[in-house]
């Protein structure tokens, strides 16, 4: 059976991106800050029939944590088939570049980028042990310098620079871990899931929680042909060539 990681998988988009990949035969470990709220989630998807999964308490901001879970998944599969990088949080409001504080800088990154950066670096092993290893880095169209570089177009008006700038680094994050794995056989893509109706949003967005799994399980799911240092934004940019970094 494949198996796969995702963070930030009690609630919202990565819950639902669990349920997708446990549909299509997939061992997912849920990988929850609290581990609660982890297990209450994989309790609710196994009232609905759904039995392979577990919930993994993982921080990704913190080191420990991250070693904690990378033993507890190693000691159950020696393979990791899909890492999906889901964690993330926006920093608060309001922020601009000239008054938000170094405090929100330090903690959106800290989880933004160098938590992906940590679990990626911790399961690599695994990862490199199925025969198409796949990773997904979760980001967004805000992250987009070439959009947000058009200050005359007001449909990109909101700005949100502390969390954008996380975003943008974990684009280029994607693309040299996909540069370093260009001769292996694994996929590694960033994918915005569009503006979602979540907690994290407010329930605010013209996407579906479904409709956001989806398109971010789709690039799990890639196939050998699939494409790699890719940055997706399908509610956006329907065409993935016309997609700006």
């Amino acid at each position: 059976m494949n198996s796969a990681l995702v963070t930030g998988a009690n609630k919202g988009i990565g819950l639902q991106v669990a349920q997708l990949l446990a549909q299509q035969g997939f061992f997912v470990y849920l990988g929850s800050r609290n581990l609660a709220n982890g297990q209450d989630a994989v309790q609710r998807l196994r009232t609905s029939g759904l039995t392979t999964m577990e919930a993994v308490q993982l921080d990704v901001t913190d080191p420990a944590s991250i070693q904690a879970a990378r033993a507890a998944i190693g000691a159950k599969t020696p393979v990791l088939d899909v890492l999906v990088n889901n964690a993330g949080i926006n920093g608060g409001m309001p922020q601009t570049a000239l008054n938000a504080t170094l405090a929100q800088f330090r903690a959106v990154f800290e989880t933004n980028v160098f938590g992906v950066a940590g679990v990626t670096q911790a399961f690599v092993d695994l990862l490199e042990q199925a025969p198409q290893p796949r990773i997904v880095n979760v980001s967004t169209s805000m992250a987009s310098l070439t959009l947000y570089a058009d200050f005359a177009n007001d449909t990109y008006a909101y700005r949100l620079p502390v969390y954008q700038a996380s975003k943008a680094a974990l684009n280029m994050y994607t693309i040299q871990l996909a540069y370093e794995l260009r001769d292996k056989p694994f996929k590694v893509n960033a994918v915005c899931p569009g503006y979602t109706k979540t907690d994290f949003t407010g329930q605010q967005g013209s996407s579906t929680v479904e409709e956001a799994g989806q398109r971010i399980a789709k690039y799990a799911l890639l196939g050998p042909d699939g494409p790699t240092g890719q940055f997706f934004s399908e509610e956006y940019f329907p065409a993935p060539a016309t997609c700006p970094w």
